[in-house]
């Protein structure tokens, strides 16, 4: 006997999720508690609302977010193969919709499957002898917070985001920053971050310019709670005074600088990414300026003058699980294999990410109900190695993730110019994914 899946949210990991398992040939119940239970971001009662930008980002070739929307469309995404092109407005070469068109169109889709049936309800709790998804998002309600606490452990449960920017390893001017470890002291005898000086002047200059950026104005009242007294946004640390960063995030001691001789007056500490090869995070630098800003301000920081941006910064309320300690690469959650995550509640960042968990744990999902077994996607892809970074990152210091080139596979002899690199890894994630869509067939 066929058996249905849940699917806890009618966000866009949840409607990518209903979707998929509906086409695979199961039946869906997915439940959406708004409008009976309204959240403090949420606007209406539609699926897939976008409660905040309106841009899937880019539709530049051979980047990363073009990579992972294209095997999207590959993999016959409702949201990013369908929906997204009818409801497209003009951006460049960003892929950006009319957000009530796309909510409308997500929404009668859903409503319209055969197979999907939507229940306008809180759900609280969780039946293990059942299949589910949960798709949540970053405001999960109280309640389900409570039952995903139990399943999982209170303390792999997370209820804010504390991001700090992440810039490409070969942008990093080495001759400026240098590899230390505070008082020479590491785990295994090796020199643990990049420490980027600063004189009195270039500080100076810096606390300026980081005080007079712009910030993106707070999306709901909770982030400006007193919750984030523990992990502060940078700027509002430098607004306690002019000497708050260099006794906290900046502090230059038990450092020297090789070129001087001399404890630094400042410093900023960039740590090696474990698993995402060739890229090393801002320490401490989590920040609420606009992106454009905080390019610019950084990028006065000595050594990080042509710095490449992977990630900014962010702070803001966001429910999320430690996904590494709990998660294999099919979303699934590790001891009961019939409860799958998906989207911003498994440590993803950006709308596109969320569409592609929700598809991957939807077509496992309704592996599991059918009886068959779930494929992990390849780890050259970026829809796989999404799902690698979400099961496989650090769990003592998971960060939710954007799709970046470097969540990918490194090239063996990769060419030195960065597009035709970015183009091979493309090419080659793409190839991939075609020989894994012919498998499965």
């Amino acid at each position: 006997m066929r058996r249905e899946v849940h699917i806890i949210g009618g966000g866009l990991a949840g409607c990518e999720a209903a979707w998929q398992a509906a086409r695979a040939g199961v039946r869906v119940v997915l439940y959406e508690m708004r409008p009976r239970r309204q959240t403090a971001a949420h606007k209406t009662d539609a699926l897939a609302e976008l409660v905040c930008s309106n841009s899937l980002k880019s539709e530049q070739p051979h980047t990363a977010p073009w990579l992972l929307k294209e095997e999207l469309r590959r993999l016959d995404s409702l949201l990013i193969g369908s929906i997204a092109p009818r409801a497209r407005v003009p951006a460049g070469h960003a892929l950006t919709v009319d957000r009530e068109v796309f909510a409308a169109e997500v929404s009668r889709s859903i409503e319209d499957h055969p197979a999907i049936e939507i229940q306008r309800e809180e759900a609280t709790s969780l039946d293990e002898n059942k299949v589910w998804i949960i798709a949540s998002g970053p405001l999960t309600s109280d309640a389900l917070a409570a039952e995903i606490g139990r399943m999982t452990g209170s303390k792999r449960l997370f209820f804010y985001d504390s991001i700090s920017p992440i810039v490409e390893a070969d942008s990093i001017d080495r001759s400026i920053a240098f590899a230390a470890s505070r008082y020479g002291k590491s785990l295994d005898g090796t020199d643990d971050y990049l420490n980027c000086p600063f004189d009195k002047p270039q500080y100076e200059a810096f606390l300026d310019a980081l005080l007079g950026a712009a910030t993106v104005p707070a999306h709901i009242e909770e982030d400006r709670v007193s919750y984030f007294e523990a992990c502060l946004p940078i700027e509002e640390l430098a607004r306690r005074g002019r000497d708050t960063l260099r006794f906290g995030p900046m502090k230059p001691m038990g450092l020297t600088d090789p070129r001087t001789g001399r404890r630094p007056y400042a410093v900023v500490q960039l740590r090696s990414e474990n698993v995402r090869a060739g890229s090393y995070n801002l320490v401490g630098f989590q920040n609420h300026m606009r992106f454009g800003d905080q390019e610019r301000v950084f990028r006065m920081i000595p050594g990080l003058e042509r710095a490449e941006f992977l990630r900014f910064g962010q702070v803001h309320r966001n429910t999320y699980i430690n996904a590494p300690a709990l998660l294999d690469p099919n979303l699934q959650l590790r001891g009961s294999p019939n409860i799958f995550f998906a989207g911003q509640i498994s440590g993803v960042e950006g709308y596109v990410e969320s569409i592609a968990t929700g598809l991957v744990a939807g077509q496992n999902a309704a592996a599991i109900a059918l009886g068959e077994t779930p494929r992990a996607y390849p780890r050259r892809t970026a829809v796989g190695s999404l799902c690698a970074y979400v099961s496989g990152a650090d769990a003592a210091n998971y960060q939710p993730a954007n799709i970046t080139f470097d969540l990918l596979p490194k090239l063996e002899n990769p060419p030195k110019d960065r597009k035709l690199r970015h183009a091979e890894v493309c090419r080659r994630a793409l190839e991939a994914l075609e020989e894994f869509r012919c498998a499965r067939v």
